[in-house]
This record gives C-alpha cells, structure tokens and sequence, in this order.
C-alpha cells in the first residue's frame, strides 16, 4: 500500500473490545491504513479460556508502523469507562477522530432464570459503556468539527414473528443481549439525529451473517452452517468504510453486506491489500 493510499494518516482511533475477533481486525486495518490506535480490553496477556490477547493484537498492528498503545479497562466499570477516552486523548496526543465500540457482553440463558446481575452485565458493557465513550469522545469531535463512531450492534435485535415460531439455536436464550442491542440501535441513531450537522458522523453496523470470532465460535459457532457464517474481513471492511462515512451517512443501522454492495466496495485484507477471493455471494443472495 502506498502512503497515498493511508487514508486515516493522521487520524487517531480507539477501539475497544480489541484484543481478539472483529475489534482486533478493525484495529490493524485502522493501522494499516494509516491511523494511530489505542486499543481496549480487558485481557492483556492472557484469557482465561479465549485466544487473542492485547499484547498479541500490539504486535500484529504495530508492524504497520503508527503508534499503537495499549490501555486495559474493564467497560462494565464505570471508574475505568472515566479514565479511558482521556487517557487514550494523552496517548495519542490529541483528541479521538474515530471511536469504534466493539466490546460487548454476550450472555445466552433462557430469560424465566436470567439473574439480574446477568442482565447489568450486558447493559452497562452494551449500552452505558458506548453511550459514555461517544459523550466522552464528542467535545474533541466537536471542536474539530469532524468525527466518526461506529458501534458495533447485532441482527438479533430484531423481534422473533410469530406465533407460531420458527426458533433456531440459541433461541430465546439471546433475549437480553438483543435487547442490549436493540438499545444500542436506537440510542446510535438518536445521536446521529442530534450531531447532524456538526461534522461527527454516528452509526452502527451489524454482520448479514455470524462472523465466527473467538467467542462467537465459542457460543454459536457448532450451530451454524456455512451460509450463516460471513468472513471477518467482510464485517472490517463494513467498519472502516464507516471510520470514513461522509456527513451525509449517518444515524444508520448498516448491516456488513448490504453496505459493502450500497458502496461499491472491494473487501480487502486486514493489511489493506487485495484478497484473492470475494464474499460468496451478495449481500442479498446470503440474506
């Protein structure tokens, strides 16, 4: 790639949920194309039952070549969800240009026995979390009269049709966290409404089909077939074109294919360079 091709040269990213899965891949491809990310999560070296750690995704991102750094936070505290966006700010030496909330809680119970510790969880990792980073990240923004947050939402927030119903694994045991989801739509495009006009773009996409990072393996991924499945390459893709929606593409509920076809977009690797193999289909002939 050459430095003509850096679009988000000069640009400073925070990224979170980025140790392992779509937050890592949308940090290198961040990198690759030229921006200077912190990235975010809880695990530095080592998870206790996942692969992919923040020391692992540093040292694939930093062979780009901009500054990478490292903060650990646990989103679900609301201590370390106030110190993140300043310390990134000092890191980076500036304010955040792109805020891309990934981390998310997914815990799958059947909702007649679903504690309400559970259900705190996911709210303040899949809602409250986000929500604070974009109004922590916006005076920045503002002041620079440009900015791009993507959040990062789920096509389970869509309500089951029935009766009868047609359920497939996991079911209703998602209810919550696509309640969390469906929270996070509403409140992406309500702020997306309310910063229109002042150059900060806001949205979220979401993956056509399941996109099998590490924990999505973990929960879903013996379930599905393979036309449920979408490469991860397709979903960064979808998320960096976000990382550089115009003013005009904002407060929308993307979802990965369809956004990759409404643009035109090559999908390419995470490095930036072309693949040799494109989706498998369309985004409406895999719907």
């Amino acid at each position: 790639m050459t430095s003509a091709d850096r679009r988000f040269a000069g640009r400073r990213a925070l990224v979170t949920g980025a140790s392992r899965g779509i937050g890592g891949g949308v940090a290198e491809r961040l990198a690759a194309e030229g921006a200077d990310v912190v990235l975010v999560a809880r695990t530095l070296d080592q998870h206790a039952t996942l692969t992919g750690s923040l020391v692992e995704t540093a040292e694939r991102v930093r062979r780009h070549g901009t500054r990478v750094e490292v903060v650990v936070a646990d989103l679900t505290d609301h201590a370390d969800r106030e110190r993140l966006v300043p310390e990134a700010e000092e890191l980076l030496g500036g304010p955040v240009d792109i805020l891309v909330n990934n981390a998310a809680a997914a815990i799958y119970q059947p909702l007649a026995d679903f504690p309400l510790r559970r259900r705190l969880v996911t709210f303040e990792a899949n809602v409250h979390a986000p929500l604070d980073l974009m109004q922590a990240v916006l005076p920045g923004m503002r002041e620079a009269g440009r900015g791009w947050i993507v959040n990062l939402s789920s096509a389970s927030a869509r309500i089951f049709d029935g009766p009868p119903f047609d359920l497939v694994e996991p079911g209703t045991d998602l209810s919550v966290y696509a309640a969390s989801k469906a929270a996070l739509n509403r409140i992406t495009n309500g702020m997306g409404a309310e910063m229109y006009g002042t150059g900060v773009r806001v949205n979220t996409v979401q993956p056509r089909a399941a996109v099998l990072s590490e924990g999505a393996a973990m929960l879903v991924g013996e379930t599905l077939r393979e036309d449920q499945v979408e490469r991860l390459e397709d979903m960064v893709e979808a998320v960096v074109a976000l990382c550089d929606a115009p003013e005009d593409l904002t407060a929308r509920i993307c979802v990965s294919l369809d956004l990759i076809e409404e643009l035109g977009l090559q999908v390419r690797g995470l490095d930036a360079e072309s693949l040799d193999e494109q989706p498998t289909g369309t985004a409406k002939e895999r719907a």
